[in-house]
Order: structure tokens, then sequence, then C-alpha cells
């Protein structure tokens, strides 16, 4: 089973990244054997497999660093092969000063592993074929404009959907949060009830640990895509609701252990407890104008007044509270405010 998880993922590459990667693939083939015949064009159908990839950013990237791996390979391959001929022991010599050249000027993996590879193809196939080097060379920029071209042409959806999902389920998510901790000051809880109360307030940081990564991917998605001036608005507003969330999910994780630590029997008999519970619910109800299609227009519902109006009337807690009642309205106040606060 481990090895099965290895070696498969949890979801399919969308086929339009299938189709891209395998018209790209057979058009640099053609390409390359169209303007340059000779030896199969290898490199130039590996160039344009490894350019394509989920996002225009990546796929520059890829392009940028299968270029210059190969022109760096070669160039090291050709001058140890003419020096010394294609024994094997040239060929080992090639990829310990691939990685060394590599190492030294601070390369990235993918470079540094394009070096060793294109090495060993010009030791392998043609070190001693004149002109072989410089039309490797050629051939690779040949398949990495085919890829990226593609990848261009064929623009990858912007992931916005993603990343709205996960952010207007944070938000979802918290204002649940504040209205099962609401239940904990009118009605008593046991403790097993309220350690439940705290392992689901702090599933709250996983998904918003999700919901930036998403949000992440999303912005990586408009790097270069023609269609980043439609979206990029919205991406811009989701990182705004995902930067407010992010504080009102650490205030209100906050508020549960607090209740979890110092809360006791007698909690619900506090003269503020009714009141602080009706302030936790008004923050969950206005927490969810700010989520779904209403905040991705950028305005509230019209039929749907914020409930975060009436100012809470705090009563003087008892010795055996004071400080988790203290400490529950310095939080919620840092709450309404981020709640309220415009974006």
């Amino acid at each position: 089973m481990a090895l099965t998880a290895a070696l498969r993922v949890d979801r399919r590459l969308p086929l339009l990244q299938v189709a891209k990667s395998a018209l790209a693939t057979v058009l640099a083939w053609l390409a390359a054997a169209w303007l340059m015949p000779g030896p199969p064009p290898v490199f130039a159908a590996i160039a344009a497999l490894l350019v394509v990839q989920p996002s225009l950013n990546q796929s520059a990237t890829k392009a940028l660093e299968r270029t210059v791996g190969v022109i760096a390979g070669v160039a090291i391959a050709s001058a140890l092969g003419l020096a010394f001929g294609t024994a094997t022991w040239v060929a080992l010599t090639a990829i310990v000063v691939s990685l060394v050249v590599a190492w030294a000027l601070r390369m990235t993996t993918g470079v540094s592993n394009q070096m060793v590879i294109s090495a060993l193809l010009v030791l392998a196939l043609g070190v001693t074929t004149p002109g072989y080097a410089g039309a490797r060379i050629v051939e690779t920029i040949i398949g990495a404009a085919v890829g990226l071209a593609i990848s261009v042409l064929l623009a990858p959806p912007v992931l916005v959907t993603p990343a709205r999902q996960r952010v207007d389920a944070l938000g979802l998510e918290t204002a649940a949060t504040l209205d099962r901790l609401a239940g904990a000051f009118v009605e008593p809880r046991t403790r097993p009830e309220l350690e439940e109360l705290l392992l689901t307030a702090r599933l709250l940081r996983p998904m918003r640990d999700a919901a930036e990564t998403a949000l992440s991917a999303s912005n990586d998605s408009l790097a270069l895509n023609p269609r980043a001036p439609r979206y990029r608005p919205q991406i811009d507003e989701l990182s705004k609701r995902l930067e407010r969330f992010g504080g009102i999910v650490t205030q209100v994780v906050g508020m549960t252990r607090a209740v979890h630590d110092f809360g006791t029997d007698e909690l619900i008999d506090e003269p503020s407890a009714p009141e602080i519970a009706e302030q936790l619910r008004r923050a969950a109800h206005d927490l969810r104008l700010l989520t779904g299609p209403a905040a991705d227009q950028g305005q509230g519902p019209v039929d749907d007044e914020p409930a975060l109006t009436r100012p809470l009337e705090l009563h003087a807690p008892s010795s055996m509270n004071w400080m988790l009642i203290g400490s529950i309205v310095v939080d919620l106040r840092r709450v309404h405010e981020a709640i309220t606060a415009p974006l």
C-alpha cells in the first residue's frame, strides 16, 4: 500500500495538460526534424515534454532551466570528449564535473540534472561528430520554444474557483466555530465536549493553510497568463479576505482554548455570559456575510444587515471567571474589529 501511494496521486492531471504535453512533444520532434535533418531529435522532444507545465510561469522557468542545463552539459561533455575521447572514465568524469559546476554556480536541481543528462547523451551519441554539440543546443531551444508556445496558446485556466472555495469554507467553518463557542456560555459543557470543541477549533488552522496554498496556486496561474487582467481583481479580493479570516482564526482558537482551560461549571451563571454568547453569534452571522457570492461581488446582501451593531454590556465577573471573561472580551473586540474593518 505504501508503494502504491508513492506512485499514485490523489487526482489525475487535467486532460488538457496531457493533451498539451503530447501535442508539444510531437510538434517539437517534427519541427526539429524538418529544420535540422539528421539524428532523431531526441533533445527537442524531451525539452518540449519538460517545458509544458500546469502554469505558464512554471513553463517559462522549465524552458530556461532546460536550455541553460543543455548548453552547460553539452559544453562540458564536448570539452572532455574532444580532449580525452569517449572512454567510460570520461563519462564518469563528466557527471562529476557537471554536478560540481552546478553546485559552484548555485544552479537549481532542474539545471543540475539537465547538465548531467545532456553530458551523458552527448558522450554516448556523438561527441566525435562535427557540429553535434551545437546542433543539440539548437534542437533543445527549438523544443523549449515549441513547448512554451503550446503553453501560451493553450493557456491553462486561472485557478480562481478552488481558491474561492477554500477561502469561503474557512470563513463558514470559523463562523460555525463561533456559534459552537457561544453555546458554551449558555449551556453547561462536559470535559469531553470541551475537548471536542477545542479540537474542532484547531482544525481551522490546517484549513487556513489549505486556503493559502490554493491562493498561492491561483496567483501562480496568473503569471504570464493572457487572461490575468480579467481575474486579477478576484484574486486580490480573495487575498484580502483570507488575510482578514486568518486573524479571526487566531482569535477564535484563542477564545476556545481559554474556555477549555479555564471554563468552570459556573460559567453559564456569569451575568455577562448571555451577552457574550449573543455577541459570538452576531460575529458568526456577520462573518457569513463576508463569504459566498455576496463577498465575491464586494458587497453584502441588500436584505440582510450586519448584526454587530449593539455594544456589549459587560457586568462584573465572579472571582472564579474574571480572567476568562476578560480574555474573551479582548479577543471578541479584535474579532469585531476584523469583521467590520473595510477591505
